[in-house]
């Protein structure tokens, strides 16, 4: 079983429309844990669009799966995370005005900074994963930094998925490959839904985790967080 990290932050995105309390995060990762996700997931950005820095510590001596918090290692980042210690940091390439995660790290090109952060995280006790495209290559880089895991960017797969699915997924296979070979824990997160998510599962070996956000929360609209979370975890059986 793959496990499912649900991203809270389209909740908090909800919430900030309007002020206030409602909806209530807090409640929401509660409830998304008795429905059955594995973990939570959150990515506080410099411009609190979204989660918040106060989110953050609010939730975490709620949270009773793994706690997975994603963000560009800024100093102000490494402080919130090293206070916090969650289960796992996932390590994403954000500029500070993107509307959301678009492409992996370009390991080799910030293979110092990265390795100092992976090492600090360590120390710390903290699980570490690293937010790449799909290629051997950049698996291969990632691992050289002494992290636990990698997230795969499926974004790619997810555009070319309702074409030509084999086409979509082979990368991706490869690169899970690659990981495996390399000692690497696998993740993977990005566009994934109830239309991709059970063929990239039965294609690609070695999957741990999938973070999944603003397609389950969309969904939760229409069919209920509760039945909607259940429908995402069927996929991953």
């Amino acid at each position: 079983m793959v496990n499912l990290s649900v991203n809270i932050n389209k909740v908090a995105t909800l919430r900030n429309a309007r002020g206030g309390n409602i909806p209530n995060v807090e409640r929401v990762a509660m409830d998304c844990e008795s429905f059955g996700a594995d973990g939570i997931t959150v990515h506080p950005r410099p411009d609190a669009r979204h989660i918040r820095y106060d989110d953050v510590f609010a939730l975490r001596p709620l949270i009773r799966t793994e706690f997975n918090i994603e963000g560009f290692p800024s100093e102000e980042f490494m402080k919130l995370v090293l206070q916090v210690k969650p289960t796992q940091v996932t390590l994403v390439p954000d500029a500070p005005n993107v509307l959301t995660s678009s492409q992996g790290w370009a390991v080799d090109e910030h293979f110092d900074f990265l390795t100092s952060i992976v090492d600090r995280l360590k120390e710390a006790g903290i699980r570490t994963s690293i937010f790449v495209d799909a290629t051997e290559e950049r698996v291969r880089q990632a691992a050289k930094t002494g992290t636990d895991r990698i997230e795969l960017y499926t974004g790619p797969y997810a555009e070319a998925f309702p074409i030509d699915p084999e086409g979509a997924v082979a990368p991706y296979v490869t690169a899970a490959q690659a990981a495996r070979k390399v000692g690497l824990g696998l993740n993977a997160g990005h566009d994934l839904n109830l239309e991709n998510l059970k063929y990239f599962k039965e294609h690609v070996p070695h999957l741990q985790e999938v973070s999944i956000g603003h397609s389950l929360i969309s969904d939760s609209l229409y069919m209920g967080l509760e039945q909607a979370i259940k429908a995402y975890k069927q996929c991953l059986k």
